[in-house]
């Protein structure tokens, strides 16, 4: 799981960010993104995508990563800004306010397979698998936005605390009951 990590302080590079993103494939919410520099002697302690852990364990991870990352970002880009730019571009947007978040010089970033110039990266097929820094990203990203989905359950009639705006049946049945929110997104099929 620092594989890639040791390979780039092997190559002179000190503080290496990893990122990752939540959210694209919604049709409701923000898309978000994390980055997480972590001190050189960081033993590996997440060893499953983000995805595949419970929401328990992603939270208990959370409290671990704050306590031994060396600094954290956290990039955020609502609904109406992705329909006016696209996802992707938004993603990449997410991935630059979340490096200006950091507060923190770093020297190369690792993408899950994000091309992400003119910064110095590499971009990595599952790199949340197979890198700690973006694995911890992908759960600070994941956590992050799914607390914002569930204030916004507060607020909507839809069960964004549950479905977290991805296009499940029930979703589906609720934006036939209630219609559109303000954080639908409208470039994507809504259908």
């Amino acid at each position: 799981m620092l594989e890639i990590e040791k390979s780039l302080y092997e190559r002179g590079y000190k503080y290496i960010v990893g990122i990752d993103e939540v959210g694209r494939g919604p049709i409701a919410g923000p898309v978000v993104s994390a980055a997480v520099i972590f001190p050189e002697d960081i033993q590996p302690f997440l060893f499953k995508d983000s995805k595949k852990l419970t929401e328990k364990q992603r939270k208990e991870l959370f409290k671990e990563i704050k306590e031994k990352a060396i600094a954290i970002g956290i990039g955020v880009v609502c609904s109406s800004v992705i329909d006016k730019i696209n996802i992707y571009q938004a993603t990449k947007l997410a991935m630059e306010r979340a490096l200006r978040d950091l507060k923190h010089p770093y020297d190369f970033i690792i993408t899950d397979y994000v091309k992400f110039n003119p910064f110095p990266h590499i971009s990595v097929k599952k790199a949340d698998e197979k890198s700690l820094s973006v694995a911890a990203a992908s759960i600070i990203a994941k956590i992050t936005r799914d607390e914002i989905m569930k204030e916004f359950s507060k607020i909507y009639p839809h069960s964004f605390d549950k479905h977290k705006g991805y296009p499940t049946k029930k979703h589906k049945e609720e934006i036939k009951e209630f219609g559109l929110t303000p954080i639908h997104r409208l470039s994507f099929n809504l259908k």
